[in-house]
């Protein structure tokens, strides 16, 4: 049995794929799956139809180390996953789409799938349902949009209030996609990864900057924080704005201000204006590789609104999976059961 699927991969079809959806995020679109691929990894939007429903699933589809003709999929950093339209599927509908899934994965000879899903879009897991396996990794923090602004600040901590009032009183926020302004976001951003000793991966180049702030597929608005006697930048925050969801994307702060925490006043600014413009969700996202961390209790010191963050795994081929993992199973069999696929682990792991 042929799959009933097809594989997306041009601009002007993906872009027409999200239309046919009330809400999707900018992890879905084309433009942030371009940003996001490596070289030798294929973007694709798998397109699913049935009577009254369509179903969408972007993936990256990479080769497997070492091996000829064979691949996995994985999904982009951030919170993907299917789209569904319809207000319910039915259980017919739901194994059909399955049945073409595992069709599609077979025949390209892809082994696992790995997808990031996103916690504010509707019917994930009841599409996904009995494929694989759901896992809860950690949570997220939510401000709710819907609820007035003055409602929302209730909720900050006391730590909280009293930063952004101190910060406010030294600072102010403007937003800009002036060339300038974006080298001085990419200065600040650099500078935090050099102190947190982050891994390579995580200092984009200079085109992923310029990029993805002026993508026509969603909009960013770059936030800055500076001082209001010198006029110096001192920090600035990239925000995604997608339909009703408002995403803290990356920031960076000067080491020299770090204590004073300019990056509150920056959220701040952004649930206001996101409240005022008519959004729903801002996700300020979780601890630091999804932990209840001092990053996640800084996030919840906003909001209270968590959202479990979960993630989604299938073994398309269970006896090619088990030959991948085999030479490397003593190693494996002593790590945490989230890391996946197994088989990759050395080749992405320190």
């Amino acid at each position: 049995m042929k799959s009933e699927l097809t594989a997306v991969t041009e601009r002007e079809q993906w872009n027409s794929a999200l239309e046919k959806h009330k809400v999707y995020d900018f992890y879905h679109t084309y433009g942030y799956h371009q940003l996001s691929k490596k070289k030798e990894e294929k973007a694709v939007l798998l397109a699913y139809d049935n009577i009254g429903v369509t179903i969408h699933l972007p993936l990256l589809i990479r080769p497997v180390p070492g091996q000829t003709n064979v691949y996995d999929a994985t999904s982009v950093y951030g919170y993907p996953g299917p789209l569904c339209t319809g207000h319910s599927i039915s259980s017919e509908t739901i194994t059909s789409f399955k049945a073409s899934l595992l069709d599609f994965f077979r025949e390209n000879n892809i082994v696992s799938v790995f997808s990031r899903l996103n916690p504010f879009i509707p019917n994930q897991e009841i599409v996904l349902q009995d494929l694989g396996d759901i896992e809860i990794l950690g949570s997220v923090v939510n401000i709710d949009l819907t609820k007035d602004v003055e409602e929302q600040r209730t909720l900050f901590s006391k730590t909280t209030k009293r930063y952004i009032n101190k910060v406010r009183k030294i600072c102010t926020t403007r937003i800009s996609k002036e060339k300038e302004d974006i080298l001085k976001f990419i200065e600040l951003y650099y500078e935090n990864m050099d102190r947190v000793n982050a891994d390579q991966s995580y200092y984009f180049d200079y085109d992923y900057f310029f990029n993805f702030i002026h993508s026509p597929d969603f909009e960013t608005d770059v936030i800055f924080a500076e001082l209001k006697d010198t006029g110096k930048v001192i920090s600035a925050a990239m925000m995604v704005k997608t339909n009703n969801i408002i995403q803290y994307h990356i920031s960076g702060t000067l080491n020299d201000y770090l204590e004073i925490t300019p990056i509150r006043l920056l959220i701040d600014t952004m649930r206001i204006r996101g409240t005022e413009q008519g959004y729903t969700f801002f996700n300020l996202g979780g601890g630091l590789g999804s932990q209840n961390d001092s990053l996640l209790r800084f996030k919840s010191s906003f909001s209270k609104d968590f959202r479990d963050f979960k993630v989604w795994k299938l073994i398309v081929d269970q006896t090619k999976y088990n030959q991948l993992t085999g030479p490397k199973a003593e190693k494996v069999n002593s790590l945490d059961n989230t890391f996946f696929p197994l088989y990759r682990y050395e080749l992405t792991s320190k």
